[in-house]
């Protein structure tokens, strides 16, 4: 893949657009002034900076400063307990009227960790090769946990998991990892605020049509309302279904239901187009990855382009109702400057490996010949060597 991954750089670039289009919508629909809109297109300018002054420098001297960069994120993430809670949750470091959430740093950082200490294991025996990257992963993971955010925390397991069978995960292995993490979920429970328990049984009690909907039941009653009002086309074309302004209503419409607000004015063909550039993005992702024969490379395009999927599935799944409402944003849709200028981060990455990818430590660098979840193969010892 000599040519650069314009597929990524083209859907990133109509997302935002389409989050944008999102926004002005719920600004509409709440008598704003457009505040929020000319926030968000100011982060997406910065955002679009960060990816490309990342893309620029050879990503594996960036690689180098993974471990800092994981370090910087820990350190960020005890600092939110020094602030003050907003909605009950300390998830932000503010200055004067900015803010920050470093749990978005954090996912970027995990994975680049995570891949750094993957790539110089050529043969995984036993649980002590899995203590590492699990180590790294959890100690984010309860942090976030803590603030509480139970959507953020949610995403860093799968990815880590995606980017270990990358790495040859046993099956073996990966039948343990399956088994722990159901003898682990009744003490995930008990560690679970009650507002983080009442978003996941609110899944199951769901009020019926003719019953008043309250708490976490009356947000996903809302959104399931507003998605219904799209219709097949959408508002933008076909008009307002109603007039009655209060059936709009919708908590954290341009933040954690900005999917729902694209449903309503674009309807099933925006909804397409909206899943289809996320699936282009992430198919692009995995291509890099399969095109980069440098372990390191591999692993974090593998887990940054499952960073976007799970992230996707995520937020998707809540606004209709088939996951616990855990307020997951939408990657470079929803708004807040935070998450757009993390994906900058991201992004960046993911255009720097894809214009790269012809280094390799073996010709098979992934393999392993025992039982494992990826093809069968070992390491080759020695430095790096250009590819053909």
């Amino acid at each position: 893949m000599r040519r650069g991954p314009w597929l990524i750089v083209g859907a990133a670039a109509a997302l935002v657009a389409l989050g944008c289009l999102g926004i002005a919508r719920c600004e509409e629909l709440s008598g704003g002034s457009g505040r929020y809109l000319r926030q968000q297109i100011v982060w997406a300018v910065l955002a679009a900076l960060v990816c490309a002054m990342v893309s620029v420098p050879n990503y594996r001297k960036l690689g180098r400063w993974s471990f800092a960069l994981f370090l910087l994120a820990i350190v960020l993430l005890l600092l939110v307990y020094l602030f003050p809670p907003i909605n009950g949750s300390r998830r932000w470091l503010r200055i004067g009227p900015l803010g920050f959430q470093p749990s978005e740093l954090a996912k970027v950082a995990c994975v680049l960790v995570v891949a750094r200490s993957l790539m110089n294991r050529p043969v995984w025996t036993g649980a002590a090769a899995l203590m590492a990257p699990i180590g790294l992963t959890m100690a984010p993971v309860l942090l976030i946990l803590r603030e509480p955010d139970l959507g953020t925390a949610l995403v860093f397991l799968p990815v880590v998991l995606m980017m270990l069978v990358a790495a040859g995960l046993r099956r073996s292995q990966f039948l343990a990892l399956a088994l722990a993490g159901l003898v682990a979920m009744p003490v995930l429970w008990s560690q679970m605020s009650l507002e983080q328990q009442s978003r996941v049984t609110s899944l199951f009690e769901q009020a019926g049509p003719a019953e008043a909907a309250t708490g976490d039941g009356y947000h996903l009653r809302q959104a399931k309302q507003v998605l219904a009002l799209g219709g097949f086309w959408g508002s933008l074309l076909a008009g307002p279904a109603v007039e009655d302004s209060a059936a709009y209503h919708l908590p954290e419409a341009r933040s954690d239901f900005i999917f729902c607000v694209l449903k309503e004015r674009l309807g099933l063909p925006g909804v397409a187009l909206v899943l289809g550039l996320y699936a282009a993005m992430v198919w692009q992702g995995l291509e890099i990855a399969a095109a980069t024969s440098e372990p390191f490379g591999r692993l974090t395009a593998v887990g940054l382009s499952s960073l976007v999927g799970v992230q996707v599935l995520i937020n998707t799944g809540m606004n209709v109702g088939l996951l616990p409402i855990t307020g997951l944003s939408l990657p470079l849709v929803s708004y807040g400057g935070s998450g757009l200028v993390s994906h900058g981060l991201l992004l960046g990455l993911l255009i720097n490996i894809g214009m790269r990818p012809g280094y390799e430590v073996a010709r098979e660098p992934f393999r392993d010949p025992g039982n494992s979840m990826a093809p069968t193969g070992r390491f080759r010892s020695g430095r790096a060597r250009a590819s053909r």
